[in-house]
């Protein structure tokens, strides 16, 4: 039996059209900005974990090594609640001017720079120095048994560091896509809580709404 839904009897092809995310100059603007922030983000942050495990114990590297997994699983999470998030229903809390509404729609609005801020950047990051981190742990407490054991412990802690952010970055989505206005809503009105109030926030919301009286003018 044929499929007329797959194959149409006019044979008309299927016209999609593109999203509309930000601009080429926006675009190639925050590749090169969100490349050197990657650039220098990984190496404050390998510094401060291979320099902390090498002077830490057993229990303090295996835990810095956790929170660098929490991190990523976190982070890996707002990202794809930014995707998935509605934009609808925060203009009705931004009319009525709950805290941190707009703060939402920004994110939302902004959804692909979120996403790569949070799950690329990061996201892989924290991804690549914990396994990095899990090296060192290897490396620093190996030397102790024979090499069966050090190799046992090898794959052991490099085994446990893959399946933990797998795992949790698959649990993380799932809860994301399921609580995405809810996360996105937490994630606003922290981030307007921290920044929020700086001047240069400030001035560059008059800074707007005067272009904007401006355009006003000249299209009356």
């Amino acid at each position: 039996m044929e499929d007329n839904y797959k194959h149409p009897a006019d044979e008309r092809k299927v016209k999609f059209k593109s999203n509309t995310v930000s601009s080429k100059k926006e675009t190639r603007v925050w590749t090169l900005l969100i490349t050197v922030v990657t650039f220098f983000i990984s190496i404050l942050m390998s510094f401060f974990s291979n320099e902390t495990i090498r002077y830490a114990s057993t229990v303090v590297s295996f835990l810095i090594v956790f929170g660098i997994i929490i991190i990523s699983i976190l982070f890996d999470l707002i990202g794809t609640a930014a995707t998935a998030a509605d934009e609808a229903p925060f203009h009705s809390m931004a009319s009525r001017k709950l805290y941190g509404a707009k703060q939402a729609i920004r994110l939302i609005r902004n959804a692909d720079k979120v996403s790569n801020f949070c799950n690329d950047v990061v996201g892989d990051i924290c991804g690549v120095i914990s396994g990095t981190a899990g090296a060192y742990i290897v490396y620093k407490f190996s030397g102790e048994g024979s090499q069966v054991e050090n190799s046992i412990f090898g794959l052991s802690i490099t085994a446990m560091v893959a399946s933990l952010t797998v795992g949790g970055k698959a649990l993380g989505k799932s809860v994301a896509l399921q609580n995405s206005n809810y996360i996105i809503y937490k994630v606003a009105v922290v981030t307007h809580f921290l920044f929020g109030r700086f001047k240069f926030v400030k001035t560059k919301k008059r800074w707007h709404n005067k272009k904007n009286k401006i355009n006003k003018k000249k299209n009356s």
